[in-house]
This record gives structure tokens, sequence and C-alpha cells, in this order.
């Protein structure tokens, strides 16, 4: 029935799909039917979900017009999933999340601006249920991406272990990291559960950054600032579950250029006030000379006395940044709150990440 609706003539120049199967509990979808994809010379913009795409197909796939394409919880094989993006000639943002059968992922691509990317998400109940080891997305390396700005780990937790970017000159967002991605590559610099190895080179493209840190943990946060020099925007979130191994102690007295000349906005959510997170947010509020806003997500039973408590042992009037302002942010009942259209920790979801995907001016 489906196969014989999407060979109607009606669609025959149809440049937008959304193709997906309704799951019933833990019973996969059957494949999707070669008619979907008959559209490819059209399409402008393609998502498939929850289906198990036709690998025999891709290499002879061509989407001279494709400029998003979103794979959710897709079967595809590594070859197919190589194939099917040669073929997209003009591609701009991708969306990998979920998927089975992707091992590894190389990117080479002329006019792909935006990428976010995680692993399957049920892998591991899987894996104890079915008694065998699934193919892990391990690893994605960015080998040439001249036009790449993006680059979007959504949920880092469930892979891949491991990214390397060899060549992004253009790159302005990275994020979300974290030490679930045990092997990090920039380049020469390298790092390995979010402490550095080596600090090599320096990307100064960079604006936006969103750190998870182990602790909190200042040395690892101020090596990834000295990897990004021009970071304007920093976001952190605080993981409380694990702890950082190995960190060094920082030395205060060296100059750091992203504070010196360039962070304009921080945002420190699941702040809880106890010391350590004290020592490191006044880290940046007795440094960052040119900040110009601050926010410290809190939940709702943060009161007004509080807050004021916390003010005061931020230092707040000690303040680098004479213009720089402050503010306890609370969420709905007990959750953490939104920062705005930009907020990296929204960027999870197909509406949320093309929404945030698609500002590239």
């Amino acid at each position: 029935m489906v196969d014989g609706w999407l060979r109607s003539p009606a669609l025959t120049g149809l440049r937008e799909i959304w193709f997906s199967y309704a799951t019933e509990g833990e019973q996969w979808p059957p494949p999707m039917p070669p008619s979907a994809l008959r559209f490819a010379a059209t399409l402008c913009v393609a998502k498939f979900d929850y289906c198990e795409f036709p690998n025999e197909v891709a290499p002879s796939l061509k989407f001279p017009n494709l400029r998003e394409l979103s794979l959710v919880k897709v079967t595809i094989a590594e070859d197919a999933l190589h194939s099917l993006l040669a073929g997209c000639y003009v591609l701009e943002i991708l969306l990998l999340d979920g998927n089975h059968g992707i091992g590894r992922l190389r990117i080479s691509s002329p006019t792909l601006r935006s990428i976010g990317f995680s692993g399957p998400w049920e892998e591991k109940e899987e894996e104890e249920e079915e008694g065998s080891e699934a193919i892990k997305f391990q690893e994605l390396d960015v080998e040439d991406a001249p036009r790449l700005e993006k680059l979007l780990p959504l949920y880092p937790d469930d892979g891949p272990a491991a990214i390397r970017v060899m060549r992004a000159p253009k790159l302005e967002t990275v994020g979300l990291l974290s030490a679930a991605i045990s092997k990090l590559e920039f380049g020469t610099t390298a790092f390995q559960e979010m402490i550095a190895l080596n600090l090599g080179t320096s990307m100064t493209t960079v604006k936006v950054l969103a750190l998870e840190s182990l602790g909190p943990n200042l040395d690892s946060v101020v090596d990834f600032l000295k990897c990004f020099p021009c970071v304007e925007k920093l976001y952190i979130k605080f993981n409380r579950l694990k702890t950082m191994k190995n960190a060094r102690t920082y030395k205060s007295w060296v100059p750091i250029e992203c504070l010196e000349l360039h962070l304009k906005k921080i945002v420190v959510n699941d702040y809880r006030g106890m010391r350590a997170d004290v020592d490191f947010a006044k880290f940046f509020i007795l440094n960052a000379k040119v900040l110009k806003e601050m926010y410290f997500g809190v939940v709702p039973s943060c009161n007004d006395k509080w807050m004021a408590n916390q003010r005061r042992r931020l230092q707040l009037d000690n303040k680098a940044s004479p213009g720089a302002r402050f503010a306890f942010e609370s969420g709905a009942r007990n959750s953490l709150p939104k920062f705005g259209k930009e907020d990296p920790f929204e960027w999870f979801g197909q509406e949320y990440f093309f929404r945030f995907a698609r500002m590239l001016d």
C-alpha cells in the first residue's frame, strides 16, 4: 500500500519527504520501499526515520538538489551511507541520530555546513538481550569540510567514542563535548576523556563552545579555551556522576587570550553553589575581561536569600569586566532553565537541531 502510494504520479517532482514507520513495542520496522527514493532528482529535504535503508540502491542514488538530510534510527550499512553522502552534491545540513550499522563515518564534503550526530540509543540493552555485540558508532573523521560551521555531538554517551577533525577552516560552533568522547582531535591538538594530551593546533574560527565538565574541572575547560582561543560564548554543563582523572593544576599567572580579548557570554548549567561550583565560576568572573553576561542555571528551589549569598561568595563586586551582568535563571518545576534559541542544551531532536542548524548566516 505504501509503495503504491509513493508511486503515484501526483507526487512526481516532490521536493520534501519525511518517511517513517510507526513502531509498535520493540518490533523493528520493515525495509523502506525503493519507491521512497524515486524523488532523488528533485528532493531538497529528506528525513528517514525508523526504517531499514535499501543498501543495494545507495551507490546509484544521486541527489543534485538535496540540502538537508536526516537519518534517525535507520539501519544502514557503513558503505551505503558513504555512497549516499557522495551522491549529495549540495548537502548543507546532516543529522545522523541513533542509527545502526555505522562503525566509522568519514566526512569529506565541499558544501556541508552543519552536522549533528549520535550513536544507537538502546545499543547496550540490545546487546544484553541478544547476547551479541552490535556495530557501534566508534569514530567520526572530518577529513575535508571547507564550509563546515557547526559540529554537534548530540548525545556523547551514545557515541562516537572518537572524533577527529582534520580540515574544517570555517568551524564556528562545537559541542557538546564530554569525557564520553574518549579521543578528540583537532589537527594536532589531542584530548583523551577531556584531558589535553597535546595542544598543537589552535582553531581561531570557533566562537561557540559547549562542554560537559566533570567535577567541575577548571583545568580541562582552560585547555579547551587554549585550543579555541577566540570563543565568545561558552556553555558549561556539570556532570556530577563522574570525576576527572589526572587533572592538572592551572597556572593562574599565565594569560589566556580567550579571557583577555574574546569571551563575552558564559552559561553554567546545573549550578548548585557548592564550593567547587563557586571556585569554578569565580575564576571566570575575576579573569574574563570583556565578559558581558554570565548565567547560572539553577533549580527553582534556589530562593532569593540563596542567590544573594551566592553573589557574595562569587565576589561579583570584584569582576574583571566592569560592564558584566550576572543572573540566576531557574526552569519550570524541578527542571533547569532554557537559554534561548542558541542554547546548546536544546539542540537535541530533529526539530531543535534543524532550527539551530538553519541559523547559518
